[in-house]
C-alpha cells in the first residue's frame, strides 16, 4: 500500500448519500490509483471511532466514514429508536479528523422494499452475543457487505470493543474472498477504564460508576491469571459475583475463551480473552480483554 498524501488543509468533508454517486467518486478515486480506507460506524462518534479515522488517515490515501444506524441489526426489544443521532457532532468530527467523504444513505436506498437477501456468517453468529441477540450478526454482516461492494475499500476499520463482530467480519471477507485487508484496533478507554461506546451517553449519575465493573472485573481476571490459575470456571465465577454485587447491574455473560474459535480454550492457545456482557440500568454494554497466559 502506497503511503498517505496530505490532503490540503480547510477541505471541507464531503456527504454523499447516494449509492451511485458514491460509485462515481470511488471509481474517479481508483482512476488515480489512490488507496482508500474505511470506518463503518452507525454515527454517535467518540475516541473510539476517532481512533479509527485516524489508524485509516496514517495508512490510506482517502478516508471515507460511514454514517449509518442500521436497524437490522437490533433486535425488536433494543433501543433503534432511542440510539443516539448526532449527526451535526459527528459531522464535526470527520472534519476535525480530515475524513474525506461520508457516506449516509437513506434507510429505503440500502433496504429498499422486497428486500430479501441476507449475509449470515455461521461459525461467530450463534455464541456469545449471537445468544443473546438472535440475528443481531445477519444484520452486522449484511451492511457491512453492502457498504464494501459501494465503497470497495482497500482497508476497513474495526474496533476490538466489538470482537466478536470483528472476528465474524475477517471470516467473511476471508470466506467470500473479498478483496479487502481488515485492521482490528484497540479497545480505547475512558480515564477509569470504561471502554468508549456510543450507549455510554445513556449512563447517567451512580449507573455510570457502576458501569466501570466490567473493567474491574477483566482486570480481576488478568491478575488471577497472571498469578497462575488456571481454573477459568473459578475465576469467571468471581467476575460474576463482583458484578452482582455492584449496584444496579445485572451480568448476562461472563466467559474466558479462546480468541481464535470463541469456544473453550485449547492446550494450544498462548492466550485468551475474558468477555463480559452486563445490563447496568437499562442500558446493555460489553467489553473484553485478551490476556496472554505467558
Amino acid at each position: 500500500m502506497r503511503s498517505m498524501s496530505v490532503r490540503k488543509s480547510g477541505k471541507a468533508t464531503e456527504v454523499v448519500e447516494s449509492v451511485e454517486e458514491m460509485r462515481g467518486r470511488v471509481a474517479g478515486l481508483r482512476s488515480s490509483l489512490r488507496t482508500i480506507g474505511l470506518v463503518p460506524t452507525m454515527g454517535a462518534l467518540h475516541e473510539g471511532h476517532l481512533s479509527l479515522i485516524r489508524a485509516a488517515r496514517r495508512e490510506c490515501e482517502v478516508v471515507v466514514v460511514s454514517l449509518f444506524v442500521n436497524r437490522p441489526q437490533f433486535g425488536p426489544a433494543e433501543d433503534y429508536d432511542m440510539y443516539p443521532r448526532t449527526w451535526e457532532e459527528d459531522l464535526g468530527h470527520c472534519n476535525s479528523e480530515q475524513v474525506d467523504l461520508v457516506f449516509s444513505p437513506p434507510e429505503k436506498m440500502i433496504y429498499p422494499a422486497g428486500f430479501s437477501t441476507w449475509v449470515d456468517v455461521e461459525r461467530f453468529s450463534t455464541v456469545l452475543e449471537g445468544a443473546f441477540r438472535p440475528d443481531h450478526f445477519r444484520g452486522v454482516s449484511t451492511i457491512v457487505t453492502q457498504l464494501f461492494n459501494v465503497v470497495t475499500p482497500d482497508c476497513a476499520y474495526f474496533g476490538q470493543k466489538d470482537y466478536q463482530q470483528m472476528l465474524l467480519i475477517q471470516t467473511m471477507v476471508k470466506d467470500l474472498h473479498i478483496p479487502i485487508e481488515i485492521r482490528g484496533c484497540p479497545i480505547i478507554r475512558e480515564s477509569d477504564g470504561l471502554a468508549c461506546s456510543s450507549r455510554n451517553r445513556y449512563l447517567k449519575g451512580r449507573d455510570r460508576q457502576s458501569a466501570v465493573v466490567l473493567y474491574r472485573v477483566l482486570q480481576l481476571a488478568k491478575q488471577r491469571i497472571g498469578d497462575g490459575c488456571r481454573d477459568f470456571g473459578k475465576i469467571c465465577y468471581e467476575m460474576k459475583e463482583m458484578i452482582e454485587t455492584t449496584p444496579n447491574c445485572e451480568t448476562e455473560y461472563v466467559e474466558i475463551v479462546s480468541p481464535e474459535t470463541l469456544q473453550p480454550v485449547s492446550p494450544r492457545d498462548e492466550s485468551v480473552l475474558a468477555v463480559v456482557a452486563v445490563r447496568v440500568g437499562s442500558t446493555r454494554l460489553i467489553d473484553n480483554q485478551r490476556i496472554h497466559l505467558g
